[in-house]
C-alpha cells in the first residue's frame, strides 16, 4: 500500500511520540509500505517554524532531507494535477494544507496516514 503521511503523523513518526496510533505506527513501519511526505507537509512545518509553533534539532534544511532518508520515505511534489482536484473539492475543511493532501490521495490513489477523521469526506482511505 503507498502511504501519504500527514504533517504530524511523520512528525509523531520521527519523533517516537506516543499520539501515533498502533495502527498507523504498524503500517509506516511494514516494508510493504511505500511511505511519502508531501511538499505541502513540509511547507506546513516551515510555516510553522517561522511561527514558533514547531521546535527541531537542528535546521530544517538538514532535518527534513535527514528524516526522509532515515526512514526510507520518499517525498511527493505538488503537481498542477492535485492543485487543480483541490478546485474541485466539497469544502468539507478550511486547513488548506489538509485540502491539498486530499486532493493529493485521490488523485494519486494514496491512503493517508492520519490522527484527522475528515479525510474520510472527502472519500480518502484514512490509516489511523
Amino acid at each position: 500500500m503507498r502511504l501519504l503521511l500527514d504533517t504530524h503523523a511523520f512528525l509523531w513518526w520521527v519523533a517516537d511520540a506516543p499520539e501515533l496510533s498502533r495502527r498507523a505506527r504498524a503500517a509506516i513501519a511494514d516494508p510493504s509500505n511505500a511511505c511519502v511526505l508531501s511538499l505541502a507537509s513540509a511547507w506546513e512545518m516551515a510555516v510553522e517554524l517561522s511561527l514558533g509553533k514547531l521546535h527541531i534539532a537542528g535546521s530544517f534544511e538538514r532535518f527534513l532531507p535527514d528524516q526522509l532518508a532515515a526512514n526510507g520515505f520518499g517525498s511527493l511534489p505538488v503537481e498542477l494535477a492535485h492543485v487543480a482536484r483541490v478546485a474541485r473539492l466539497p469544502f468539507h475543511h478550511r486547513d488548506p494544507f489538509d485540502r491539498l493532501l486530499a486532493a493529493q490521495a485521490l488523485e494519486e490513489g494514496l491512503a493517508v496516514v492520519s490522527a484527522d477523521p475528515v479525510f474520510r469526506r472527502y472519500g480518502v482511505r484514512r490509516v489511523w
